[in-house]
């Protein structure tokens, strides 16, 4: 009977990955500073130092994390993944932010950022066996419509696909696939160690593009521009996704990455409050319905094509 009582238990998943998900909103929250922090720091400097720059700062302190703490270097299968990692979520998305920022307000960028919670998810169906129900897809789809609609409200909406609307949907992907092979790694070299192995393998190209980006446009920000590059790259580009991939790898993945539908609700927060912008009653309305399909699609539970797989993930 105890046997069978575990079995009938067993069906319950979502209910451990509990902690996964938090540590994903975690994560999620020091993201949603990002975009209204890019959008004061390109004030004063170029995107290509942001982007760049921020990225040279986080593998200092990534180096110095791995050099104190004696970790072994990744195989070198693990290089070339960690190489994708990098492509995404240290290169692709903070540089193609940067550059849109410049012509679309922080609200705005939200938008397109909406999309990402979705976009993770295929990318992980496609990279994992993980392999969500119909409910969890009907609330994704749901959630990042509800996600489009609700940053809509706020500046117009898409409309019109502008140059910086095109650069946005690039580090939605880029972003992606940083995250869905990212979480994979985590779960064998740690949630830290990944990004931070990501971070030094793109060091040497991210000092390249930042001392040519200083030396065409010398810096020359105000305090509080700097104080924001300091977030970019301490927290947005290093502390949060070592909440982040921890939450992705003790999973599923596949709703996990569903916390981030709540992202675009504190971007356009912070927004207002660091920029000044209005928020009416639609856009509250909105932001309720987005954090309830979130809710909704992170308690739905998903299908294992093979039940030999079960004692793997609860390992995590």
């Amino acid at each position: 009977m105890k046997q069978q009582s575990s079995v009938i238990v067993r069906p319950r998943a979502p209910l451990s990955s509990s902690p996964g998900l938090w540590w994903g909103l975690l994560g999620v929250t020091a993201f949603s500073f990002t975009l209204p922090f890019t959008r004061i720091a390109v004030g004063g400097l170029s995107p290509l130092f942001i982007g760049s720059g921020r990225a040279v700062v986080a593998a200092a302190l990534a180096a110095l994390a791995l050099a104190v703490t004696r970790q072994h270097p990744p195989t070198s299968a693990q290089w070339w993944r960690l190489a994708i990692v990098a492509g995404g979520v240290v290169a692709g998305f903070p540089l193609l932010t940067s550059f849109a920022m410049t012509a679309a307000p922080a609200s705005h960028g939200a938008v397109v950022i909406g999309l990402l919670p979705a976009a993770t998810a295929a990318m992980v169906v496609l990279r994992t066996r993980e392999r969500p129900g119909r409910a969890f897809w009907w609330f994704a789809a749901v959630g990042a419509a509800a996600a489009v609609v609700f940053a809509s409200l706020q500046n117009g909406g898409l409309g019109e696909l502008h140059w910086a609307d095109l650069l946005l949907f690039g580090a939605v992907l880029a972003a992606a696939i940083g995250y869905a092979e990212g979480g994979l790694l985590a779960r064998e070299l740690g949630s830290w160690q990944t990004v931070s192995w990501a971070l030094v393998l793109a060091a040497p190209l991210m000092l390249a593009l930042t001392l040519g980006s200083a030396l065409t446009h010398p810096p020359s920000a105000s305090p509080v521009q700097w104080l924001a590059f300091a977030y970019l790259a301490v927290v947005s580009m290093f502390l949060g996704f070592f909440a982040w991939y921890r939450g992705l790898a003790i999973g599923p993945m596949a709703q996990v990455s569903q916390i981030q539908l709540v992202q675009p609700v504190m971007s356009i927060a912070w927004a207002a409050l660091l920029l000044h912008e209005q928020i009416g009653w639609p856009t509250a309305l909105g932001g309720i319905a987005v954090i309830l399909c979130a809710a909704f699609a992170v308690r739905t539970r998903l299908i294992h094509p093979r039940p030999t797989t079960h004692p793997l993930n609860e390992e995590f």
